[in-house]
């Protein structure tokens, strides 16, 4: 062999080199499947939860709550890359155990940046899509009645205030990460975050003109089945995904998923059907959004037989606190997010405790008790936390833009006054 051959081959090795080195430390399989999870978690806001919560206002308010989900989607997506993910999975010095800090713009994220076995890049995509759910759950709370231009200050300030900060504690490396706190998918991060927030501006907000006197019922049933069908099949992504792998976790978790979704579905209904003596479309699909969200946190900790169990238990006390929140408290949190998302959520955390199972080394190491304790803590925490600051935020953009249409302005919907069109021409 020549000199000159041998002095290409070295020069090719040593150009191969990075791409070996990284080709060893990716997972084709995992990056795959988190590129899919990906798409399917975006899936489930924009149409799954636009479509949802679309059908169930009125005509009138119907482009609004599309277009709330679309710039929230927008919105969350810049301040993700700007700041937040920062915030939530950078190196926070000696502030770590509370919030974040760093990879402002994006700094340090290459082609050759590593996250456990998926790049970097990858990684911040799926963390962005649960961003983005979080802030567009809480838009059921104030249809038909919330300012656009206050909802995209809250929807900023929310981020960077409340959701970053509880996404570190838990995700990453945070206080609650190091006392063992349990949650795969979200239901502190994502479900009792929007729950909480949403419950907080149904107060400071107010009840919708006529509430609850007047009837309001949902516009169009067809598009809330349509939405909910699409949650159902884009949570595969939320909760399997959640698993960072293509391996058995990630399988166990899309199993109980599907199991508690199917379980809150029949458990809602038959509580429906019993009190009222006929079964709702309604009822069956909002029951198996807070199957969903109540396995959300339990979703790679627990066996079938316990997502059985979880499921049933969602539909029921979700029924029940919804019956009570809006019959007995009269409060207009319209589309039902803090009993279906927020109860949802710590509901589904505390069962954790109870049924969490040695799931590809990723059980208990603590007893029943104590890690119910940690679960309450988490909870308790989480609430406080989103409560307080969502107060403050709410508030701050009351005094300020304002945060509510007026009486006439919301008479004549929301779609005209806010954006001057119309959702259907007939």
């Amino acid at each position: 062999m020549s000199i000159k051959k041998v002095i290409c081959l070295a020069s090719g090795l040593l150009l191969m080199l990075p791409m070996t080195v990284y080709a060893d430390e990716v997972s084709g399989a995992d990056t795959a499947w988190v590129l899919t999870s990906t798409a399917l978690v975006l899936f489930m806001t924009l149409p799954g939860l636009a479509l949802f919560y679309s059908g169930l206002v009125r005509a009138k308010n119907v482009l609004s709550i599309l277009m709330q989900c679309f710039a929230i989607a927008c919105t969350v997506s810049i301040i993700w890359m700007v700041i937040a993910y920062g915030l939530a999975f950078g190196d926070g010095g000696s502030l770590n155990k509370f919030v974040g800090g760093g990879k402002i713009l994006m700094s340090g994220i290459g082609l050759d940046s590593v996250s456990g076995t998926i790049p970097e890049t990858v990684f911040f995509m799926f963390q962005m899509t649960f961003a983005i759910i979080t802030p567009a759950l809480a838009v059921g709370a104030f249809a038909e009645r919330m300012k656009f231009s206050a909802l995209l200050w809250f929807t900023a300030l929310f981020m960077v205030l409340v959701y970053a900060p509880v996404c570190h504690w838990v995700w990453g490396g945070g206080w609650l990460a190091d006392l063992g706190f349990m949650d795969f998918a979200g239901g502190s991060v994502v479900h009792i975050n929007a729950g909480v927030a949403a419950l907080v501006a149904a107060l400071i907000i107010g009840n919708r003109n006529g509430f609850p006197d007047t009837p309001m019922p949902p516009h169009n049933m067809t598009l809330t089945v349509m939405g909910a069908s699409m949650l159902w099949v884009g949570w595969f992504g939320f909760n399997a995904g959640s698993a960072l792998t293509a391996g058995s976790s990630a399988g166990m978790a899309m199993v109980v998923t599907h199991i508690s979704a199917a379980a809150g579905s029949l458990a809602w209904m038959a509580c429906e059907w019993v009190r009222y003596g006929k079964p709702s479309v309604l009822g069956i699909v909002t029951g198996m959004v807070a199957g969903l969200a109540t396995i959300t946190p339990a979703s790679g900790y627990v066996g079938p037989v316990g997502a059985l169990i979880i499921g049933i238990s969602a539909g029921v006390v979700c029924y029940f606190a919804t019956q009570y929140v809006k019959r007995s408290l009269k409060i207009d949190d319209s589309l039902d997010v803090f009993t279906v998302h927020g109860l949802g959520g710590m509901l589904g955390l505390l069962l954790t405790a109870v049924f969490a199972a040695s799931l590809d080394g990723l059980g208990l190491e603590t007893s029943m008790g104590a890690q119910f304790v940690t679960q309450l803590i988490g909870i308790v925490a989480v609430t406080i936390w989103c409560a307080v600051l969502c107060f403050i935020i709410l508030k701050l953009i009351d005094k300020t833009i304002g945060l509510r249409v007026s009486i006439d302005e919301e008479t004549e919907g929301l779609d005209i006054v806010l954006h001057n069109e119309r959702g259907y021409t007939l």
